[in-house]
Order: structure tokens, then C-alpha cells, then sequence
């Protein structure tokens, strides 16, 4: 019997964990925190987005992710939950939630098949280095604790939301190993930008070079946030152009046509109805029209012109992102060149596995990320168990 232990308490480790049992393994999870699954409590605002039925391998930043998809598929990870007892839910978008509403019901469901499985979980284990030897592996805790393993699964996950115990120790750990690292950054993460405006929503098309997201845009003391924001942000850059459409559903024509009928009014008002008041205001600061309080009728037809491109087109400058305890996921990391993806063994270091967030694959909101979690920790650990090729 393979002797396997799992590296960090997160999503993909608990299910590598699980995996690795049901096909004979003896299984030790550690984990640095008090608990495990700490980040999954956190995730869909507390209801835990766990997958989506619209799922495909292109939502993915590499095609890497296609053999673990098809090992353990969005039906597959929706039956498995169901059978150790959670009921889910389909809502918008295809994000699948637990039929509770709480995120706290998918971890404790799978805490019970943990216990059922009888995997050993070691707590407050902190990871200080491992060795590599010729029959296995010696784990040693900053505590000076050591534990020895035939195989390792390693599921530290990345560096978003440290305060998770996702702090990027995994990296230097792999890195000792011989392993080597993508530049890594933050991703689904708040922009900061040139303008703000502080407790204002708005559904808007936004727009980053080629890629174009639809949905609530939330602007805040710091720049824009918000899912189209956050999908957005795996992308941008410092000095990147964001632009933002208020009214995706009319033409810059039909805007102009319709803005020409307003009834004169204070210009502080003429956007009323359209879009927020607040934002309004300020884009017409912005257009560099005049005082708010003259009337409408004053404006000039250019005027309404430029109104109407800024509400189709208002251009935010990205002046950077959020720090890591903001996001939801790390773009970049273990290389995927270094690692098979039929079974997440490392293919430097035979009897390393690798999961979840530590490589470099990241994909949109809307349970793509948990999904690549379940998938890749389930391969490892049937691969670990001796159940993969």
C-alpha cells in the first residue's frame, strides 16, 4: 500500500486526498492552518461556486487542463458531491452552488468523507523543506516534525488571499526540488485606476483589448471592481486602457439621436434616467462641457456627440491591481512543461504530484478555478494510488 501525503488542506488537496483513498492508498493530509479548507468558506461571496454546466477546456489559459477535465468532468464533480451529500444548484452563467447556500455545507460533506475514508489529517504542520530520497520522501515542518511518504501530492496552492495560508511557499518548496516558476501575479482582483467614484454599480460591456466581459461594474474609492472587472484583471496591466459601454443595447448613433430630444434641463440632470445620477455627473465633467448647473439646451451638437461617445466608450487608465489579499486566484506558476498531464507527476522529480493552483493555470470567475481544484487533485491522487496510467 502506497504510503501518500497531501501537501496543504485546500480544494484540490482535499480531493487528492480523497481520490488517493478510494484507490487504495494510505493518505495523510497536512495543512499549516488550524483547519483545512479555510479559502473554500470564502469563496462565492460565502455560497461556494463550486463548478459550471457551461465549463470548457477554452476557458482555461492552457490546453494542459483537458486530460484532468476529462478524468473527473463538471457531471462527475456534481454526482460526487451529491453522493457524499450535498444537493447543488444550476443558477445564471451555468455557476453551480449548494442548494444551502452556504459554502460552509460543501466543506462539511467533505470533511465527513475524509473521516469516512479514514485520511489522517495533520494540522499547524508547516512546511520547512522536503527530501528526496531513493524509496521516498522525508517532510520536515518548521517545527522540526518530520514525515515520510512513498508519494507526495503537492496542493500548497498559490499566492492569492495569504491570509488562507496560500502565501507561495509552495513555490520555494518546488523550486528546492528542482522545479521552475512562471512570473506569477494576481488575477480576479479589483483595478485600481486614474478616476474613482466611491458606492456606485452599473451594468456595463468592458472592454480590454480583445476581450470583452458583460456584467455589474461596482466603482469604488480605488477604481473598478466587480466579475466583468475581476476576468479582466487576469490580463491588464499597469498603463492598459479598460473601457467601459453604459449603454451596450443602443448604437453611439441611436444614444446621439435620443440624447438631441431631451427636454432642457439642468445639466446636472440631463443624464437622469439614462445612467446613475452620480456617474452621469461625472462623465460630463469629463466631457469638459461647462458647469452643471447651466442648461441643456445651451449645448452644442459636438457636445452631445462627445457625451454620447464617452457613455459608449469611457476610458479608464489601469494604474494597478489590488494586492494579493484581494484575490481570488494566481496566474502563473509551476511550469506545465514540467509536469505529465495524464497524471500531474512531476516529470522531474518521480513520485511528485502537483495540483490546483501552484501551476500555471488559471480561468475566469464562475467555479472554472474550483473545477480545475477538483480535477487535477482527483487525477493526482488516483495516479499516486497506483490507479492512473
Amino acid at each position: 500500500m502506497n504510503k501518500v501525503v497531501v501537501l496543504g488542506g485546500g480544494a484540490s488537496g482535499i480531493m487528492a486526498a480523497i481520490a488517493a483513498s478510494e484507490y487504495g492508498a494510505e493518505v495523510t493530509l497536512v495543512e499549516k492552518n488550524h483547519r483545512i479548507g479555510k479559502k473554500l468558506l470564502m469563496t462565492g461571496n460565502g455560497r461556494c461556486n463550486f463548478t459550471n454546466i457551461n465549463l470548457k477546456a477554452e476557458d482555461y489559459n492552457s490546453a494542459f487542463v483537458c486530460d484532468a477535465l476529462n478524468s473527473f468532468s463538471v457531471t462527475q464533480t456534481i454526482e460526487f458531491f451529491k453522493e457524499i451529500g450535498l444537493i447543488s444548484l444550476a443558477e445564471d452563467g451555468g455557476r453551480v452552488y449548494p442548494a444551502s447556500g452556504q459554502a460552509s455545507a460543501v466543506l462539511d460533506v467533505l470533511l465527513l468523507e475524509l473521516e469516512r475514508r479514514k485520511v489522517k489529517i495533520i494540522c499547524y504542520f508547516d512546511i520547512d523543506k522536503i527530501s528526496k530520497s531513493k524509496v521516498g520522501f522525508e517532510i520536515f515542518s518548521k517545527n522540526k516534525e518530520k514525515i515520510y511518504a512513498d508519494k507526495i501530492i503537492a496542493s500548497f496552492g498559490g499566492k492569492a488571499a495569504p491570509k488562507t495560508g496560500s502565501d507561495g511557499s509552495g513555490y520555494r518548496i518546488l523550486e528546492s526540488l528542482g522545479h521552475s516558476i512562471t512570473t506569477v501575479s494576481c488575477a480576479l482582483v479589483q483595478l485600481k485606476t486614474d478616476r474613482s467614484i466611491k458606492g456606485v454599480r452599473a451594468k456595463a460591456k468592458v472592454t480590454h483589448k480583445d476581450l470583452t466581459e458583460m456584467g455589474e461594474v461596482q466603482f469604488t474609492e480605488y477604481g473598478l471592481s466587480g466579475i466583468p472587472i475581476f476576468n479582466v484583471s487576469r490580463y491588464a496591466k499597469t498603463g492598459d486602457i479598460v473601457t467601459l459601454d453604459l449603454m451596450p443595447d443602443y448604437s453611439e448613433k441611436e444614444l446621439f439621436e435620443y440624447l438631441k430630444t431631451r427636454k432642457a434641463q439642468k445639466l446636472e440632470t440631463y443624464l437622469v434616467g439614462i445612467v446613475n445620477k452620480q456617474l452621469g455627473q461625472m462623465l460630463l465633467k469629463e466631457c469638459g462641457i461647462g458647469k452643471l448647473s447651466k442648461n441643456s439646451k445651451e449645448l452644442k451638437e459636438f457636445e452631445i456627440e462627445k457625451i454620447a461617445k464617452t457613455i459608449k466608450n469611457w476610458r479608464f487608465t489601469v494604474t494597478g491591481k489590488m494586492p494579493w489579499e484581494n484575490a481570488q486566484v494566481t496566474k502563473g506558476g509551476i511550469r506545465l512543461s514540467e509536469v505529465n498531464s495524464k497524471t500531474m507527476e512531476s516529470k522531474l522529480v518521480k513520485g511528485c504530484y502537483i495540483t490546483g493552483e501552484l501551476l500555471d493555470i488559471d480561468a475566469p470567475c464562475g467555479g472554472f478555478n474550483l473545477q480545475w481544484a477538483w480535477s487535477s487533485g482527483y487525477l493526482a491522487g488516483k495516479s499516486a494510488a497506483g490507479g492512473g496510467e
